[in-house]
């Protein structure tokens, strides 16, 4: 059921770095692996609206209604914006400490699913992209669909765990350079920015 060009299609569309993949490898690296592996379930989690969406024909009408589309894609470019000055302004006040508190994880957890939930090209994306999967000769197409969409989902959050997991490792090499710190905050500061530029300035 699950052809290798769907699991190699997948896994390359997963690596490759969007706004998900930046905020779980930022999150790890600042707050530690517990809040990575947050971060990375709360990516996941926000993929599924889209994937119910998708299955459900609902992307097609944003495909379709150009006005419900730029309401939510500007909508994520306010959010996107919203955290590049978050993280700016708080320049220098990441404390490297793994424990985090259930308000921090919470916190962590919410800015991750408002990450791709805000992201009306994900419904567009599993419109367009699952479908080409799904065998001729199945005779429930809808049921293949959400098994292809839940193996797509364990792919990504394994591999956001990975990112998560990875980032929390170099930490001890960031610790001692607080000008290192400064730099990757406002470096990722200025990827949600861009990535908030550019999903304004694009046509779909």
């Amino acid at each position: 059921m699950f052809s290798s060009e769907f699991l190699l299609t997948s896994l390359v569309v997963v690596l490759v770095p969007g706004t998900g993949v930046i905020y779980t490898v930022s999150t790890g690296l600042f707050l530690g692996w517990r809040a990575g592996i947050a971060a990375a379930f709360a990516c996941t989690v926000g993929i599924v609206p889209h994937l119910i969406a998708s299955i459900l024909g609902l992307s097609a009408i944003l495909h379709v209604s150009a006005v419900a589309f730029q309401v939510i894609k500007y909508i994520g470019v306010v959010y996107l914006l919203y955290l590049a000055w978050s993280m700016w302004r708080d320049t220098g006040v990441f404390k490297f400490n793994s424990s985090q508190s259930p308000n921090g994880v919470w916190k962590v957890v919410r800015r991750g699913f408002l990450i791709n939930i805000l992201n009306p090209k994900l419904s567009i994306f599993f419109l367009a992209f699952l479908p080409l999967f799904i065998s001729p000769e199945t005779s429930s197409p809808i049921i293949q669909m959400v098994l292809l969409g839940i193996v797509f989902m364990a792919m990504t959050l394994i591999i956001f765990i990975l990112y998560g997991i990875l980032a929390n490792g170099v930490r001890r090499y960031v610790v001692n350079s607080p000008r290192l710190t400064v730099m990757l905050q406002r470096s990722f500061a200025a990827t949600f920015a861009a990535l908030g530029v550019k999903l304004a300035m694009s046509d779909q």
